[in-house]
């Protein structure tokens, strides 16, 4: 059996979800880690056996055995890396957001074109169980015509400081870390339309709410008070096809709970993926509410994981193409970039 020899370059909480789902595949060889901390990419690779240990991507990159690499590291570095992959000869899996920038993803795209190289981008909910659920109902047409959507994920206290609220490294805060997930997976249930226009608004009223006490969330392995990232975006995204989205996230909020809704409707039925897995339809008359039976109805970000992995190591092995192609990053980044400049401009962004 042919084996795809990895490289993973970063070594924060990330990475471990890669490092985790290639250890599990019996078709990749774990060949490589970098990171800045060399004390960190060691403890990983000591954890992982991995035998190389790089803190200079591009010494990494110069390794002629490593076919494919992960790119786990800030967003601001994720353009420049992943272009100097793709030219070093290596095949792409970069985290999300593909970037910062639509220039930069342009530029992405550009050179995976000009290389013949393959870069995923690391929509992670694409690849959940219940997505491919509601993907068949939705390829089968029995949902019809999906001309709407709605995305909510809110934390009413989970602004994970570090590097995440620090806009010149992430590039933005909810929008960018949270929103891009929820805007990505509508859009791909939704069939990829051409984005038309978008009006966003961002706020910036609470910040860290470091003084809050006695309720837990994450923090970043470089967690710090600096932010200058919004606390909550909200945004009504209108397509070619006439279809629309609205989204709202958020790092911190006023609200009574944490939130997340991903919701679909087409005028033969709608569906749910969040908070749990729902099919909604008609027969003979009658409003009927469907609950698979599986596993699982809410997202299962291990599964996931490993599916996003497999299919990765898969396409490098076979040469066709990933389900989230860098052409979907790029449209990506269009709807996330538009959504800041409204908000900046105050006025709807038209493609």
């Amino acid at each position: 059996m042919s084996k795809l020899t990895v490289g993973v370059i970063g070594a924060g909480s990330i990475s471990e979800q890669h490092l985790n789902s290639y250890e599990r595949n019996e078709r990749v060889k774990l060949n490589a880690i970098c990171d800045l901390d060399e004390d960190r990419a060691q403890r990983k690779a000591k954890k992982y056996g991995i035998k190389k240990v790089y803190t200079n991507y591009h010494d990494l990159l110069a390794d002629s055995k490593i076919d494919a690499v992960s790119i786990c590291t800030w967003n601001n570095t994720h353009a420049e890396i992943a272009i100097a992959a793709l030219k070093a000869g290596k095949h792409v899996l970069v985290e999300k957001p593909l970037c910062q920038t639509v220039e930069q993803a342009l530029e992405v795209e550009q050179t995976v074109k000009e290389t013949g190289k393959l870069l995923q981008v690391g929509f992670v909910r694409r690849y959940a169980n219940n997505t491919g659920i509601i993907k068949k109902f939705l390829d089968a047409g029995e949902l019809g015509d999906i001309y709407y959507a709605k995305a909510t994920c809110l934390r009413r206290l989970g602004n994970p400081g570090g590097w995440f609220s620090d806009k010149t490294r992430s590039g933005g805060g909810p929008l960018i870390d949270l929103g891009v997930h929820v805007i990505d997976i509508c859009w791909y249930l939704m069939g990829r339309p051409k984005v038309k226009s978008v009006s966003g608004n961002t706020y910036a009223k609470l910040g860290n709410r470091s003084n809050v006490q006695n309720l837990s969330f994450y923090k970043s392995a470089d967690y710090n008070l600096h932010n200058d990232v919004e606390d909550l975006a909200s945004a009504l995204i209108r397509f070619e096809n006439g279809a629309s989205l609205m989204v709202d996230v958020s790092f911190t909020l006023h609200a009574k709970k944490d939130e997340i809704s991903v919701k679909i409707f087409g005028d033969k039925g709608g569906a749910e993926l969040e908070p749990e897995l729902a099919i909604v339809t008609e027969k003979h008359n009658t409003i009927i509410n469907v609950q698979p039976q599986v596993d699982s109805l809410t997202f299962d970000f291990v599964q996931a994981f490993q599916s996003e992995i497999d299919h990765f190591v898969g396409c490098c092995l076979s040469g066709e193409q990933p389900i989230s192609p860098v052409a979907d990053g790029v449209e990506v980044m269009k709807m996330l970039c538009a959504v800041y400049e409204s908000a900046e401009k105050g006025c709807e962004i038209q493609f």
